[in-house]
């Protein structure tokens, strides 16, 4: 690890703007000619049916982010940019074994009312079961990210589009 090095995570509950924000963070760090790897963490636990060792995937999704990371690194210092959720000290120091390095963690925020809004937005009828459970669950995902405070920066996205919240993130970590 380089002196200096971290990665960003960005973390929320569901429909806070987490994944639309890693994109504009994304392009915010190619006009600045800096290199980066992009992780929603979703696309790292998908499968079914877990190992009866693992049922909530967090093992196999931490071995295939370090497999990715280290295809990444192969190609030359970067900084790591994710989006996922870090509710606990155990989920933060399991992140940056993963990474090989210090994370500083974003916490996304918004009201019920947004998120729920965002999230009827984004399913399709076909994915209404979906729907539901994410509806059912992210205020009480939400109340458990609020007692997590190791936050770095905690940005409401209640009034921002996706592009101004990368750019908080932007101009709150890259010096």
């Amino acid at each position: 690890m380089t002196r200096g090095e971290f990665g960003i995570f960005l973390s929320g509950s569901y429909g806070v703007g987490k994944s639309s924000t890693l994109e504009h963070l994304a392009d915010r760090f190619a006009e600045a000619d800096l290199p980066f790897s992009l992780f929603d963490v979703d696309w790292f636990h998908r499968s079914w049916p877990p190992a009866p060792t693992d049922p909530r995937n967090i093992l196999t999704e931490a071995d295939n982010i370090r497999a990715v990371w280290s295809n990444y690194r192969r190609t030359g210092p970067r900084t790591p940019i994710s989006a996922g959720v870090i509710s606990s000290v155990e989920d933060h120091r399991r992140y940056e074994r993963c990474f090989e390095m210090p994370l500083r963690i974003m916490h996304l925020t918004a009201s019920s009312e947004v998120a729920e809004q965002r999230l009827r937005g984004r399913y399709t009828a076909s994915q209404r079961r979906a729907l539901e459970w994410h509806l059912d669950d992210h205020q009480r995902l939400a109340r458990e990210l609020h007692r997590f405070t190791h936050y770095d920066l905690v940005v409401d996205t209640d009034h921002s589009t996706p592009a101004e919240v990368a750019a908080i993130i932007f101009d709150h970590c890259v010096p």
